[in-house]
C-alpha cells in the first residue's frame, strides 16, 4: 500500500536523510528506521549508487514507508529520480526549474531555503513544503521568527538538528523535521544498526511527547 508524504509526516513528522560514501546499506538502514516508526526516508543523490539503491528499494517498498530523493539539483536529476521510484523530491536550494519539473512529474517537492525571500520564492514557485536549511544557523527561534509573517508556509527545518532539539523545533511551528547524521549516525557505513534503532526510538519518543 502506497503511503503519501503528507500521510507519512502526519503519522511521524520526520524525514530521515541517508547520505554516505556508499548506498550499499541504505536498504538495511531504511528498514531499521521504518521498524522504529519513521515513515519518510530520503536517499540522497550525492551518495554513489544512491539512484540505483532507490530504484531497487522501491521495487518492494515496505508498507507504511514513503521514499524520496534528496540533493536534487537539476530537472534531469528530478526526472531520473522519479523514474527510479522517488515519491517526492528534496533540494538544497530554491531552483524554480527543479520545482517546475517536480510539478510536471506530479510529485511533492521540498526546496531548500533560509531567508524569508527564498522561502516565499520557493512557495510561490509551487513548493509543497519548504526545507528550512541549514536550520541550525538560527535554531528554533529563527524558525519561530520567520513563521510569524509566513504562517501559511509549511516549513521543514533540516541541517544540524540534534535529537534533543527536535521538540523545540516542533513547538516553534515546524511541519516536520529533516534528520541526518544526528539520527542516522554511521549506520550507512558500518555502524551498529541496533544503535540506530535506539536513536530512532528515542527520537520517536521525543517527537511524540512534543506533539502532546
Amino acid at each position: 500500500m502506497t503511503t503519501t508524504l503528507s500521510a507519512a509526516l502526519a503519522a511521524m513528522p520526520v524525514v530521515a536523510i541517508l547520505r554516505s560514501s556508499s548506498a550499499d546499506r541504505f536498504p538495511e538502514v531504511a528498514d531499521t528506521l521504518r521498524q522504529g516508526g519513521i515513515r519518510a526516508v530520503e536517499f540522497t543523490l550525492t551518495t554513489p549508487g544512491g539512484l540505483a539503491a532507490l530504484r531497487e528499494y522501491t521495487q518492494d517498498l515496505p508498507d507504511g514507508l514513503t521514499l524520496g530523493a534528496g540533493t536534487v539539483t537539476t530537472p534531469r536529476e528530478a526526472e531520473a529520480a522519479v523514474a527510479a521510484g522517488a515519491e517526492y523530491l528534496i533540494t538544497p536550494a530554491t531552483q524554480p526549474e527543479v520545482i517546475a519539473e517536480a510539478r510536471r512529474l506530479g510529485v511533492p517537492v521540498l526546496p531548500g531555503a533560509l531567508t524569508p525571500t527564498e522561502i516565499l520564492t520557493a512557495w510561490h514557485a509551487g513548493a509543497s513544503m519548504v526545507k528550512l536549511f541549514p536550520a541550525a544557523v538560527g535554531g528554533p527561534e529563527y524558525l519561530r521568527a520567520v513563521r510569524a509573517p509566513l504562517p501559511g508556509v509549511p516549513l521543514v527545518p533540516t541541517g544540524g538538528i540534534d535529537l534533543v532539539d527536535a521538540p523545540s523545533y516542533l513547538r516553534a511551528g515546524a511541519t516536520a523535521l529533516g534528520m541526518g547524521s544526528p539520527l542516522v549516525g554511521d549506520s550507512c557505513e558500518s555502524g551498529d544498526l541496533s544503535a540506530l534503532a535506539d536513536r530512532t526510538a528515542r527520537l520517536v519518543d521525543l517527537v511524540t511527547g512534543a506533539r502532546g
